[in-house]
């Protein structure tokens, strides 16, 4: 009796430990960051670069109203089981409010509710805005090993809901973490609005699109803004470095936000995107400018769509003449004489004429 009890204290030590193995675990996140063993808290800072220039991104570049610049940076480090956006998938309201017109307060709402309810994000991160194309702008960050993802998300201004970012980026690796992530960064259409120029009115995407990443040559209509169909992939646009810090900082002061102007450098040169010209198809061809019965010329014009910029294709002839020539004529309806009419005959060149012009029929 003595043994059986002996053996059902074991089990139920056993039962105890098998229960809070299986509830430890079942706190873990499932996916890759679940084998992260890195010990106490991952701090990085974490800084923004914009390279959203003319030179590199020529095509309708905005210069006013408003020019060219990025919104306030807002993230979140995480577990698999939060995801902020991700491609091939629907953004939620709080994800496009962001990405339509940089209204951050309902995506603020659903960070906070996962990390309730889930308890899947461990801190939420923000960076300031940078006022122009080519600038810097940089924060802090806590991930823990069980939340060792990074996801953020920065809009591009204008644009209709166009936005770069990072989807759950690992900073732990096994049992450390990082020293150091850096990525390069391209656009991507959250799917919600329809437009295709940077300054593209409001035309809401019905039914709702998916996240899909903008290519140079996707979407494949000439008016869109990324549209480069010479290039195999479009140059980055913007760049994150993520630098871990060793030593904690007491006190961290965000760093206000370093706009760079054309001329200076940014860690790397920026690209040089060719841009070809692009005109409109010919008008039709006016009247003869010659006296009556003898060789003149008529011409038509085109107009140019896009200037080119950056040893790009240049401008064909805007005009083009070619040789014509008109007379009168009447003609017999029923035995009566109408009204003179003027008649053209073209010519592709006046040299060529062989055969006698039309005598004027009476």
């Amino acid at each position: 009796m003595e043994n059986l009890m002996r053996v059902c204290r074991s089990c139920k030590a056993v039962g105890t430990l098998l229960l809070t193995a299986l509830s430890w675990s079942s706190c873990l996140p499932v996916g890759e960051e679940a084998v992260c063993t890195a010990p106490g808290l991952g701090r990085y800072t974490i800084s923004f670069t914009g390279k959203w220039s003319q030179t590199t991104f020529p095509k309708q570049y905005p210069l006013f109203r408003p020019p060219a610049q990025w919104s306030s940076l807002l993230g979140a480090t995480h577990s698999s089981d939060y995801s902020m956006w991700k491609k091939d998938e629907y953004v939620s309201n709080g994800v496009r409010d962001f990405a339509e017109k940089g209204e951050a307060w309902e995506l603020m709402k659903e960070i906070e509710a996962a990390g309730e309810k889930i308890q899947s994000v461990h801190s939420v991160f923000s960076a300031s805005a940078i006022p122009s194309g080519i600038g810097q702008t940089s924060t802090q960050l806590e991930a823990h090993s069980r939340h060792s993802l990074v996801s953020f998300l920065v809009r591009i201004v204008p644009s209709p809901d166009w936005f770069v970012g990072v989807d759950s980026i690992n900073l732990c690796e096994g049992n450390r973490w990082k020293e150091q992530v850096t990525l390069d960064l391209f656009p991507y259409d959250a799917g919600t609005d329809s437009g295709f120029t940077f300054s593209s009115p409001n035309f809401a995407t019905i039914p709702q699109d998916t996240v899909t990443e903008i290519t140079s040559s996707s979407p494949s209509h000439p008016a869109n803004s990324f549209y480069y169909p010479k290039l195999k992939s479009l140059p980055p646009i913007a760049r994150v470095t993520m630098v871990r810090i060793k030593k904690r900082q007491r006190v961290f002061v965000p760093t206000p936000p370093v706009v760079v102007r054309m001329g200076n450098e940014i860690e790397d040169s920026l690209s040089e995107t060719p841009l070809d010209c692009e005109v409109s198809l010919w008008s039709s061809w006016g009247l003869c400018t010659g006296p009556c019965g003898k060789t003149g010329a008529k011409s038509r014009t085109r107009y140019v769509h896009l200037q080119p910029a950056n040893n790009g294709t240049p401008c064909p002839e805007l005009e083009e003449e070619t040789a014509s020539v008109s007379w009168k004529k009447s003609l017999l309806y029923k035995g009566q004489t109408s009204e003179n009419r003027l008649v053209q005959v073209d010519f592709p060149d006046p040299g060529h004429l062989k055969k006698p012009l039309p005598q004027k029929l009476n």
